[in-house]
C-alpha cells in the first residue's frame, strides 16, 4: 500500500488557492480513477482505490498546512507504513506554473507542510513539486500562494491536474521519470 498526501487547508473559502493544488491533485486522481467516497480518518479526509496493481491511500489533512505532519505521520502508523511508502503533492514557488518535478528528500523551500511532515518524519520521503511559479518579490509570496488561481490560469491548471490524474499509474508503479515525462507530454498537446 502506498500513501499518497495533498497538502493544502481545508474550507471552501481556501479552494482555489495556489496552496491548495495538492488537494487538487488527490480530487482529480480519486475522480479519474474511480476511488471510494471521501471517509474522515486521521485528521483528515482519505479515499481508498488501485491505481494499476497498487492499492493507494489518498489523504486531504484537514489539521490546516502548518500541522500536516500530525495526520500524515498517524495514517502511516495505522497502516504500518515507512516513509517510503508516502507520496506528498504540493505547491512548489520555485517551479514555473503548471511544471511538475519528482523527488526524493531535499530541503523544504519555507513550505509549511512540508515542515510539519519532516518534523515528524524526517526529509526523506517522494514529493510531487506542482509549479505556481514565483510572484518576483519575496514580500508579495504570501499573497500570491495564499491567493486563488487567476481565471487564465484555470484552463492550464485543469489540463495539469487531468495529466497528473492519467498518468498516476505510472507513478504509483515507481517509474517517475516517464511520469514527469508523460505529463509533459500530455501538456504540450
Amino acid at each position: 500500500m502506498q500513501l499518497w498526501v495533498g497538502l493544502g487547508n481545508p474550507g471552501p473559502q481556501y479552494a482555489m488557492h495556489r496552496h491548495n493544488v495538492g488537494f487538487m491533485a488527490l480530487d482529480a486522481i480519486a475522480e479519474v480513477h474511480g476511488f471510494g467516497a471521501d471517509a474522515k480518518k486521521f485528521q483528515g479526509w482519505v479515499r481508498e482505490g488501485r491505481l494499476g496493481s497498487h492499492k493507494v491511500l489518498l489523504l486531504k489533512p484537514a489539521t490546516f498546512m502548518n500541522e500536516s505532519g500530525r495526520s500524515v505521520a498517524e495514517a502511516l502508523r495505522f497502516y504500518k507504513l515507512g516513509v517510503e511508502a508516502l507520496t506528498v503533492f504540493h505547491d512548489e514557488l520555485d517551479l514555473a506554473p503548471m511544471k511538475v518535478k519528482v523527488r526524493h528528500g531535499g530541503g523544504l523551500a519555507g513550505h509549511n507542510g512540508l515542515r510539519s511532515i519532516d518534523q515528524h518524519l524526517g526529509p526523506d520521503f517522494r514529493r510531487v513539486r506542482i509549479g505556481i511559479g514565483h510572484p518576483g518579490h519575496k514580500d508579495r509570496v504570501t499573497g500570491h500562494v495564499l491567493g486563488n488561481y487567476a481565471k487564465s490560469e484555470i484552463d492550464p491548471l485543469s489540463d495539469l491536474l487531468g495529466a497528473l490524474a492519467a498518468e498516476a499509474p505510472t507513478l504509483a508503479a515507481g517509474d517517475e521519470v516517464r511520469f514527469m515525462n508523460d505529463v509533459a507530454l500530455r501538456l504540450q498537446d
